[in-house]
């Protein structure tokens, strides 16, 4: 990790408390009013029964105990167990409800928020790493939950007994409760002056653990790279970096915190002092009784512990800000693609592609990376694209994926501008063949039956002996029931490639797209693949990226791109018969050698020692 990016990843972001924030996320709450509303009566009978202890505590000192009346002390006794027992019950209740309406809630945000994710662009996927995004699906919705369903008991708990408790300070004795209030403003005080701190050091916390989850997984995904390399070092210090930022974002929140809590304890002592003075002051001039001041000093006491509470409940609330804040950003980001109104499905095709006048960038401020494409393509039809690194031959792929959209120009299947239709429509009967092929956790039928969930087992065996992957297959005991680990990591690379040409198979596409496909796998499982090529591609337009010039010269027309732009085009012995094209420049260069290795082995395979290659 450069020091730029680090330096990005410790940007710190200040904004005031966001009540449009706060709302939004009570909107989860709606569809389980009924729940959280019998869950708000039951905290308040819980709380209003604990209420009644201070009050149950005076009766049997000053009417039982003081007098020596037994059976007053036996009645507030059995009261007290009574009560005990019903807040016992309402405590069970409570839990049960919230954790069952917590639980809801978490699914629904989660749910909300991965399908989403599901239907955004790839530009949304470009900028940001993987492990940030996890984050948001799993801490921040996590720490939302957590506000919603504890904070929620607090508040509304701590709020009847703060209610209930000041009314019966106040019509106990009026000038202790005024005593007892002196303190309350110094209290405020406090934490509207530390509030910002606070507010920055919870936010600090948050983006501070999302960039661990980020370097965490792009670290662990990319370590054969990094041993190969001997950057474990480079790696730990870089991890270093960022495990101390958090340490000290969340010490700093901590800090401010620390300021607040204490204070407002030791100011709360102050208020409990004064009563007692002034209580025993009354008691001894017997204005009152010695239950009264037990009994006021206990609601007293009380009377702090919500005021704390609630309090630090602000904190837990500002660590949900920060989680909010990211996760809503998500669900604020539409989809760049998306059906036209009025769009239609596109019709079962035959497989025409044409590109009118195409120019395209990926950013605005960025270059062109298509300029003035135009062709068409018959349907049936094999295109290579060849050209160098960032010619524009993927973007090429990417439009007529519809993964982004042209600035300028039209991309046509069959006559029907694809910005005109629904696009799982044109998705379905497209298939795309990557470099890098990807498997999910779980078997092979499982990554085969990928791409038409309705297969048959039958039909995933006749696609894996198409393209050949069935010799590999069946040598395993458990055969299409093997588990191919995550990333495909229990297989080798050139078995998931054929794995994922027998997943295009299976889907029977019209279009098929081979990304350089078969540039990753070893010359015997790529001669497997050549031989079950004709099958693959029989019926179907297709368009192939690709090094390889087995599949190259069977192609019926060749694309030359070079910076954005198409430069040559015709068949393979056209383009060689031009000595001072691209194409003839970049067979001499890249492709002799393959042809040397190929005419060779032919020879070999045929006998023969001595080979003239002219």
């Amino acid at each position: 990790m450069s020091d730029e990016q680090y330096e990005e990843l410790q940007e710190v972001e200040q904004r005031p408390f966001d009540y449009g924030l706060l709302k939004r996320m009570l909107r989860y709450t709606i569809p389980y009013r009924k729940q959280l509303a019998l869950a708000t009566v039951v905290i308040a009978i819980g709380s209003i029964l604990r209420l009644t202890e201070p009050y149950l505590l005076r009766t049997a000192i000053d009417l039982g105990i003081t007098p020596g009346n037994m059976r007053v002390v036996n009645t507030v006794a059995i009261l007290w167990l009574v009560f005990q027992l019903l807040g016992a019950g309402a405590e069970y209740v409570r839990i049960h409800i919230l954790n069952r309406t917590g639980q809801n809630l978490l699914y629904d945000m989660r749910q909300e928020l991965f399908t989403h994710l599901q239907w955004l662009s790839l530009r949304f996927y470009d900028g940001r790493p993987v492990g940030r995004i996890m984050a948001r699906v799993t801490n921040d919705v996590e720490t939302i939950n957590d506000l919603i369903n504890s904070g929620l008991v607090t508040i509304i708990s701590q709020a009847v007994s703060l209610v209930g408790i000041v009314i019966i300070l106040f019509v106990v004795n009026v000038r202790l409760a005024l005593l007892a209030m002196l303190v309350v403003p110094g209290m405020a005080w406090v934490v509207v002056r530390l509030r910002p701190r606070m507010e920055t050091g919870w936010r600090n916390v948050r983006k501070a653990n999302s960039n661990i989850n980020a370097n965490l997984n792009e670290t662990i995904t990319g370590i054969r790279v990094s041993q190969a390399f001997c950057r474990e070092n480079t790696n730990i210090l870089s991890f270093e970096k960022l495990n101390n930022n958090y340490y000290d974002a969340f010490m700093g929140a901590i800090r401010a915190e620390v300021l607040i809590w204490p204070t407002v304890d030791v100011l709360g002592t102050v208020g409990s002092a004064l009563v007692l003075w002034a209580g025993a002051r009354m008691v001894l001039n017997d204005v009152i009784t010695v239950g009264y001041v037990l009994a006021f000093t206990d609601y007293l006491f009380r009377f702090w512990e919500p005021i704390s509470a609630i309090s630090r409940v602000y904190s837990r609330v500002l660590s949900a800000m920060a989680s909010a804040e990211r996760i809503f950003e998500y669900l604020d980001t539409q989809p760049e693609i998306l059906d036209a109104e009025g769009a239609q499905p596109l019709p079962p095709i035959k497989g025409q592609v044409t590109m009118e006048n195409i120019s395209f960038r990926y950013k605005e401020d960025d270059r062109w990376v298509l300029k003035d494409i135009n062709f068409t393509i018959q349907p049936g039809q094999t295109v290579a694209l060849v050209g160098p690194t960032g010619a524009g031959k993927t973007s090429i792929i990417n439009l007529l994926m519809r993964f982004y959209d042209p600035q300028q120009g039209r991309v046509l299947i069959d006559g029907h501008d694809l910005a005109q239709v629904q696009l799982p429509s044109v998705r379905s009967q497209i298939a795309l063949v990557l470099q890098e092929s990807f498997l999910f956790s779980g078997t092979i039928a499982d990554n085969i039956r990928y791409s038409r969930l309705d297969a048959s087992q039958e039909d995933i065996e006749r696609a894996a002996q198409a393209v050949q992957a069935d010799r590999f297959i069946m040598k395993y005991a458990d055969g299409y029931a093997h588990e191919v680990g995550e990333r495909g990591s229990n297989i080798s690379v050139g078995q998931r490639q054929l794995i994922s040409f027998a997943r295009a198979l299976l889907a029977d596409p019209r279009i098929l797209i081979l990304d350089e496909a078969t540039s990753s796998v070893d010359s015997q499982t790529e001669r497997a693949i050549q031989e079950a090529m004709h099958t693959l591609l029989e019926g179907r337009t297709t368009f192939i990226i690709a090094h390889r010039l087995s599949t190259i010269q069977r192609a019926d027309t060749i694309f030359v791109i070079e910076d954005g732009r198409i430069v040559e085009q015709g068949r393979h012995e056209e383009l060689l018969a031009m000595p001072e094209g691209r194409y003839a420049h970049l067979y001499q260069r890249q492709f002799a050698s393959w042809e040397i290795q190929r005419q060779v082995g032919a020879a070999e395979a045929e006998g023969c020692r001595d080979i003239i290659v002219e």
